[in-house]
């Protein structure tokens, strides 16, 4: 039997799946539960010295169970066990059609890795200190996905100051689809004025980033493949989010203006498909003067602008500067996936099935991501 093979610890449940552990270095401290391996505070200093939260979410821990109830926007976690959408909630692998509940845009694709996915997951915890924390979840063919998968989701902070990710899965029997992704939603103005309210205003750059994934009416690909050159989703070169975004119409599915893009990141000639030496994205702000760097070994960014907030959830105590209470806006915040190419399992022509799809004898499925915070120069 599979449960007599693993070790008591991951087996177990977790005694509380809304406990905090944070974890702190020079500059930075961030804070986590083990509900969906979910990073609920990250802070880092701004242009003044001052530590400033930038990422969204509650101050109580049982508000996430109560959004994933509600509106699920996904404040945090891990998704998977494949992250974003498949169409049609189906696809094969070696000849097996597996199919996985359909719960998006009304029942006509999956995201996010079903109706309960690994963001609503109680994760074990494996190991803490000071820096570190590691999650453990077993799989055991939720929702529908083949076979048995383990994976180790590993946060450590160090100075910098930087956070890094590290999510490794191991199919235990079966083939399967493994996609993760830390599903964080970021506003590096931290709400400290009005400028910084919304992150119309951050500048945005993707310098590898040249193609994008065509997508249909409800953001599922289509097998296209476009380029940004000459369009709203160019941002090769730095540009301020809010300066194209009027212009980003139905680019974020049917009657939207924004952005919900999956990025395909195309690496220079003498680097690698999954090198981490280069940044693949920087974003930063000028209200609080924070700079964030992205490393990353996976080969496309699904950058989402928020463009569904509609001002009912507020922000943190820690983000409230004003003598009233903020709320998140449309466009107050934007959400950074690094992952493979979407829905790549049913688009063979891609040519994405080694970085997709494991085995027991393959390597690992690995996701590794890099935010390496600094300040902005003074001009």
């Amino acid at each position: 039997m599979l449960t007599a093979l693993l070790p008591a610890a991951i087996l177990a449940q977790c005694a509380d799946p809304l406990q905090k552990y944070t974890i702190t270095a020079p500059g930075i401290n961030a804070t986590f539960i083990p509900y969906g391996a979910r990073l609920t505070n990250l802070y880092v200093n701004d242009k003044k010295g001052d530590p400033q939260d930038v990422i969204l979410g509650y101050d109580n821990a049982s508000d996430y169970i109560r959004n994933d109830e509600t509106v699920h926007t996904y404040f945090g976690p891990i998704v998977g066990r494949y992250a974003n959408r498949i169409k049609n909630g189906t696809f094969t692998v070696q000849g097996v059609t597996s199919h996985i509940p359909q719960n998006d845009n009304m029942g006509h694709d999956t995201l996010h890795g079903g109706q309960i996915g690994y963001d609503q997951r109680n994760w074990t915890v494996v190991s803490a200190n000071t820096t570190s924390v590691t999650f453990s979840l077993l799989d055991q063919a939720y929702q529908g996905f083949p076979g048995n998968v383990m994976t180790f989701a590993t946060y450590t902070v160090s100075a910098g100051p930087t956070w890094t990710s590290r999510l490794v899965s191991i199919p235990l029997d079966e083939p399967t689809p493994i996609m993760l992704a830390n599903h964080v939603y970021w506003n590096l103005g931290a709400f400290v004025d009005t400028a910084g309210s919304t992150i119309l205003n951050h500048t945005l750059q993707m310098p590898y980033a040249a193609r994008y994934i065509g997508i249909d009416n409800i953001e599922v690909p289509t097998g296209a493949i476009g380029t940004v050159d000459g369009t709203a989703l160019d941002f090769t070169s730095p540009k301020q989010i809010g300066r194209d975004i009027e212009s980003a119409i139905n680019d974020c599915g049917y009657n939207c203006t924004g952005y919900d893009n999956a990025f395909i990141l195309d690496r220079p000639r003498y680097s690698s498909p999954e090198a981490t030496d280069l940044s693949m994205l920087t974003l930063s702000s000028e209200s609080t003067g924070i700079r964030m760097d992205i490393y990353t070994n996976q080969q496309s960014l699904q950058i989402y602008t928020c463009d569904n907030t509609n001002g009912t959830i507020p922000v943190k105590k820690s983000q409230q500067h004003g003598e009233t209470t903020t709320y998140v806006e449309q466009y107050g915040c934007i959400v950074i996936e690094t992952q493979q190419w979407i829905d790549g399992i049913n688009h063979p022509e891609w040519g994405q099935d080694q970085y997709q799809i494991y085995t027991v004898d393959s390597e690992p499925a690995v996701v590794f991501a890099r935010y390496d915070f600094s300040i902005l120069e003074q001009q």
